[in-house]
C-alpha cells in the first residue's frame, strides 16, 4: 500500500513540475494552483490504461485524456477563478470559450500534451515501477 501511495505522489510530482515548467517557459509566470492541476492531470492520464484496454489505439487516448484535462480545467477554474476569484487565468477573450475558464484552442493543445504525459507515464512506471513494457497502436 505505502509502494501505491509513493508511486502515485511521485507521478503527482512529476506531473506538477513539467506543468508548471510548461506554463513557466510559455508564459512566463505560474501559481500553485497549477501544480496541483498538472500532477492531478498527469496521474488521471496514467490511470487511462487501467480504465480501457492497452489495444485501444493512442489517438483515442489522448481524445480521452484531451476531455479529462478539459474537465478537470473547468472544474479548478470555476473553484480558483470564480469561486474563490484568484483569477489564475482568463480564456474569455478566447472564441468558443466556456465561462472564460475552458475554451477549444486549449482542448486541442491539451489533445497533444495528452499524448505526451501518457507516453511518459507509461515508459516511467515501466522503468521506475517495473510495470507493463509499453506498447501503442497509433491509430
Amino acid at each position: 500500500m505505502m509502494k501505491q501511495i509513493l508511486k502515485y505522489l511521485f507521478l503527482w510530482l512529476v506531473g506538477g513540475f513539467i506543468y508548471i515548467g510548461m506554463e513557466v517557459i510559455l508564459r512566463g509566470r505560474s501559481h500553485w494552483t497549477m501544480f496541483t492541476l498538472g500532477g492531478i492531470c498527469f496521474v488521471v492520464l496514467g490511470l487511462i490504461n487501467e480504465w480501457i484496454p492497452w489495444q485501444i489505439s493512442l489517438f483515442k487516448q489522448m481524445f480521452f485524456g484531451m476531455l479529462i484535462i478539459t474537465f478537470l480545467e473547468l472544474l479548478t477554474g470555476c473553484v480558483v477563478n470564480i469561486w474563490l476569484g484568484w483569477n489564475v487565468w482568463d480564456y474569455s477573450g478566447m472564441t468558443g470559450n466556456i465561462m472564460g475558464q475552458i475554451c477549444p484552442q486549449f482542448s486541442l493543445i491539451w489533445f497533444w500534451v495528452s499524448g505526451v504525459g501518457i507516453i511518459l507515464d507509461d515508459w516511467l512506471r515501466y522503468w521506475l515501477f517495473k510495470e507493463k513494457c509499453p506498447r501503442y497502436t497509433i491509430l
